[in-house]
């Protein structure tokens, strides 16, 4: 995905608190204003991150942020991708209860209910141009690729550089910039 996003004021305001490191939250915030955090952090993912064209049926096919497990977003991711676009793409989300039912997505996030599971469903996405992110303790150990870890009320990044290298992703040295790197996997 080449060339520049077409982006909303409000977007650049979220891009430039990701790109300039961690979004804090407040010493009293609740779950929900958690995942609020990191639904943003899921969108602009797709701003940094550039897919295989083989990843897309074809140059308008949206960018889809998938949630496989409980959702622990509920409308809020929904509402910050509405009516955005990276490049020509629209954004749309949809949710899975199985890892079968995955048939087009660009950004899976993997909740907490699937921390048992963990190591089979990243198995069956190991040959796929999917970027998988989660929150779950060692999701980067486990192989996952982009851990939103939360300590201190700030939600920090870690990158498996070598799981997304080997799913054919691409990721901008913005972001990396912003991430604790981890060059091993499991």
């Amino acid at each position: 995905m080449r060339g520049r996003p077409r982006t909303s004021a409000r977007t650049w305001c979220l891009v430039c608190g990701l790109v300039l490191g961690e979004l804090t939250l407040s010493a009293q915030t609740a779950p929900p204003k958690e995942y609020q955090v990191k639904a943003v952090f899921l969108f602009n993912f797709a701003q940094f991150v550039e897919w295989p064209p083989a990843a897309f049926a074809d140059d308008k096919s949206p960018i889809v942020i998938g949630i496989l497990g409980d959702d622990p977003f509920g409308a809020y991711l929904d509402e910050v991708v509405r009516a955005e676009r990276v490049g020509n793409r629209p954004m749309r989300v949809q949710r899975y209860q199985r890892v079968d039912e995955i048939t087009t997505c660009h950004v899976l996030f993997i909740s907490r209910s699937e921390e048992s599971r963990l190591g089979q469903i990243l198995a069956s996405l190991k040959d796929r141009n999917i970027l998988i992110v989660g929150d779950s303790d060692n999701f980067i150990q486990r192989a996952g690729m982009i851990q939103l870890a939360t300590s201190q009320g700030k939600v920090h990044l870690r990158i498996n550089v070598n799981a997304a290298r080997t799913a054919n992703l691409t990721i901008s040295s913005k972001l990396l910039r912003s991430a604790e790197l981890v060059t091993g996997s499991k």
